[in-house]
């Protein structure tokens, strides 16, 4: 498997990450993405891919992983790694993707001197929960929303 970091501009963020990051986040549309990216990127968004080997069993070599990602500096975990997007395609789940994916972001955060790699999970998403535990990480918050309606609505 590799994994590599994708700048915005890079053709291949709508061609091959964008149809795996539908898989999470079905709204995103090319033209929404390419906004979210280019004003999102100078805020410290970046995106990976992972892409399995040529010759990996019932793998064409495409993209089957995708994770967005950010260092954020704050009060309560001082700098950590977030993690925004973390998704396997549904045709490569339990191979390795995921755990590989969540190495390589632990791998920058170690790099950036980040105490802390974490992310949010919807609470439908029993099986996710179930692999991220499987991975080491805690519960350890929950995370509330208010939903705000564009003034004038």
């Amino acid at each position: 498997m590799k994994i590599i970091d994708l700048e915005p501009g890079d053709p291949r963020l709508e061609s091959e990450l964008l149809p795996v990051l539908r898989e999470l986040r079905p709204h995103l549309t090319p033209e929404l993405f390419r906004d979210v990216y280019e004003n999102g990127h100078p805020q410290g968004l970046r995106f990976s891919a992972a892409y399995a080997d040529e010759d990996g069993e019932g793998a064409d070599g495409g993209c089957v992983g995708v994770a967005g990602w950010r260092i954020v500096i704050n009060t309560s975990s001082l700098k950590k790694l977030y993690v925004d997007d973390l998704v396997t395609r549904e045709t490569a789940r339990s191979t390795g993707v995921g755990h590989a994916l969540i190495a390589h972001l632990e791998a920058h955060a170690r790099a950036a001197g980040c105490y802390e790699l974490n992310l949010d999970s919807g609470t439908h998403r029993t099986g996710a929960h179930r692999f991220y535990l499987r991975e080491r990480f805690d519960i350890v918050a929950f995370h509330f929303t208010r939903e705000l309606k564009p003034l004038g609505q």
